[in-house]
């Protein structure tokens, strides 16, 4: 069989680091017993335009192994070229670069299954993270340090503490229940959360959480919001200039789901005028992020507020070494003919929805 893998390359970092799996240099250490096995394995960072080594690679490919961090976005014009292709693996979790309604609606019997799990302590723990950064202040603080300046007042004028605050998560899956978790300890005035589905009782008063049925009400409420929910047809733009009226004035927004749940054009028009005290995340349209978007140079009125970084939450080294070996789990299954995926990891099986992940799919748990 033919495997298509698409990652970034690490270059010198691959060298300093073996553990790095989500590089091409280290292939999520599979290429080698692949290839022992018989099979034709590529593997590329190059993944955009008809000219792309992933695209001209596509047209004989079985599999196909990508990531959120450096996504080959699979297109209804690519999977149309992918006539032999049979199983989609994201090694990570989201699987929003791949156009699932038009595998599932064209009864493709392509299989898209995800390492469900992998990395959401890393990704809960990015958003601890960027709550302190952006409430704290740290941004412009370090900033200070690094250049040789002292000035507390230009810091402390904007820096504030979590303890006493409304906090909200737009979703409340496995990342977003963590979240709060986490949250439990800075002893917040009140944790909120929307989601389609609601917490089991004995899980909401553990973190001592209230479901908010309204998305407006929700955000109306909160000093800070973080956005925890998976991508698709129902929560692409969702975070938009009409929303963010309806969100309390100077209030923090953290987004480390995905990039085109917010509109960027929006967001950070409400930093700049005040609407918005701070936005962070680790989350762009498209990645790479060109060096234009308007999310590398939004500033408050302070000079402060930006806590972008570049998509790396969830691929830490921890994160990886749990997704390379899940990638594994998901490739020998598969090869073995068992098929015996764990339920958790399975968007499509032979083009059939088997989540409500991904557009709410009720026929399915």
């Amino acid at each position: 069989m033919k495997f298509v893998i698409v990652l970034y390359d690490a270059n010198e970092h691959a060298k300093d680091e073996p553990k790095l799996y989500g590089c091409t240099e280290n292939a999520l250490g599979i290429k080698e017993e692949l290839e022992k096995q018989g099979h034709e394995v590529v593997v590329t960072s190059d993944k955009e335009g008809e000219n792309s080594e992933f695209e001209k690679n596509l047209p004989d490919a079985d599999i196909v192994i990508t990531t959120p961090f450096h996504p080959a976005y699979l297109t209804a014009k690519r999977i149309d070229k992918a006539k032999k292709l049979k199983l989609i693996i994201v090694a990570g979790v989201g699987s929003d670069h791949i156009d699932l309604d038009y595998i599932n609606k064209n009864k493709l019997k392509i299989s898209v299954l995800e390492v469900t799990g992998s990395n959401v302590v890393s990704v809960a723990e990015h958003v601890i993270m960027t709550m302190l950064v952006l409430v704290r202040n740290f941004v412009p603080a370090h900033e200070q340090a690094i250049n040789g300046e002292w000035d507390v007042a230009a810091i402390a004028k904007d820096a504030y503490d979590i303890e006493g605050k409304t906090i909200a998560t737009i979703g409340a899956g496995r990342i977003g229940y963590r979240v709060m978790q986490r949250l439990v300890a800075f002893n917040p005035k009140e944790l909120l959360y929307y989601d389609y589905n609601p917490l089991p009782a004995e899980a909401e008063n553990a973190v001592g959480a209230r479901r908010v049925l309204d998305l407006k009400d929700l955000v109306s409420q909160a000093d800070i919001v973080a956005v925890n929910c998976p991508l698709h047809a129902g929560t692409k733009g969702m975070i938009n200039k009409e929303l963010l009226k309806h969100f309390k004035k100077g209030a923090w927004l953290i987004n480390t789901a995905r990039g085109r749940i917010c509109v960027a054009e929006d967001v950070a028009e409400a930093v700049k005028n005040g609407q918005l005290r701070g936005y962070g995340g680790d989350v762009w349209y498209p990645q790479p992020a060109p060096e234009d978007h308007p999310w590398r140079s939004f500033r408050n009125k302070y000079g402060a507020g930006n806590a972008m970084v570049p998509h790396y939450s969830g691929t830490v080294l921890d994160a990886q070494i749990r997704y390379a070996e899940g990638t594994r789990n998901i490739i020998h299954s598969f090869l073995s003919g068992k098929l015996d995926y764990r339920p958790q990891d399975v968007i499509l099986l032979d083009g059939e929805y088997q989540t409500k992940s991904y557009g709410q799919h009720k026929d399915k748990n």
